[in-house]
């Protein structure tokens, strides 16, 4: 199948890239510029210059290809709202591209946040909150499968990571110490951030994309719950900085979710599909160090 992948040489997609040629498929990646280009040519798929914001280049990619892979995100966490509004343009603009056509569309959401419950395939996506037009994505695609379109979506926890280069949601943890010199957690740091090391996760979208029927929601979760405070400690340990509780503002923008319970579950998936997590976990990510310096 030659498949349409946004953000082909981002976070996710360039380990997405290559699982589907190692499954037999041709990529067309969208890339913004040379340098994305160059990546996603040594990848072994082929560029097409264009980004989220031009319209155009989508409705390209979609009628050159069988199926649509997006994974494409802003996720500048101190200015999420026209990320967000980026991403549902460009959900339109794909989901008018392939109303009727029977392509497979796999879509990259955010695991839902259900405080007090492990979140599962059939729980709701999260649409209020400032990543709650995510969630109202995410149903967009879902209700595709209504309009002719295999239309399925890949939840991903907030702590998508790989020891040495991301860390999802505790790349904002480490930046904090680094900075500051304390390791921070909010209130007691009891609540738990559901995880998922970036080489697991690359693997489910090859499954969803050929087997999964419409309208289907899959979790690529691995770690359903570390909590907040065993991560800070984990970072503290690694750069020989005090651990301590602090307040949500002192994270940002953002920090009010961190004071949030998000455990979340992929049992049905890995039931469903046989997808099995096998790489470090994010607390051995996090154990091990190798951490980017603060920029």
């Amino acid at each position: 199948m030659r498949v349409f992948v946004t953000g082909a040489n981002g976070s996710i997609g360039s380990v997405v890239v290559p699982e589907l040629i190692a499954a037999g498929h041709e990529v067309l990646g969208l890339a913004r510029s040379d340098a994305a280009a160059a990546v996603i040519s040594a990848a072994g798929g082929t560029p097409l210059r264009g980004d989220l914001t031009n319209l155009d280049s989508l409705r390209t990619g979609v009628a050159r290809t069988e199926g649509v892979i997006n994974l494409a995100f802003g996720n500048d966490w101190s200015n999420l709202g026209p990320c967000i509004e980026a991403e549902t343009r460009a959900l339109q603009t794909l989901a008018a591209a392939l109303a009727g056509s029977g392509k497979p569309f796999v879509h990259a959401g955010l695991t839902p946040m259900m405080p007090g419950h492990i979140s599962t395939e059939q729980d709701p996506d999260t649409t209020d909150g400032p990543v709650g037009g995510r969630g109202v994505n995410s149903q967009m695609v879902l209700a595709l499968a209504d309009q002719g379109v295999r239309s399925s979506v890949v939840r991903l926890p907030r702590s998508v990571h790989q020891r040495a280069s991301q860390y999802g949601l505790c790349s904002v943890l480490i930046a904090a110490a680094q900075k500051t010199g304390v390791s921070a957690y909010v209130g007691d740091g009891t609540q738990r951030w559901p995880a998922v090391n970036r080489l697991d996760a690359a693997k489910l979208f090859p499954i969803a994309l050929e087997d999964a029927a419409p309208g289907t929601v899959l979790h690529a979760v691995a770690d359903e719950g570390d909590t907040m405070r065993s991560l800070a400690e984990a970072v503290g340990g690694v750069l020989a900085v005090p651990v301590e509780s602090a307040s949500p503002d002192s994270f940002g923008p953002i920090g009010h979710l961190f004071a949030l319970d998000m455990p979340s579950s992929s049992a049905l998936t890995r039931k469903q599909f046989g997808w099995e997590p096998i790489h470090p976990s994010l607390m051995e990510d996090l154990a091990a160090g190798d951490y980017p310096a603060l920029g």
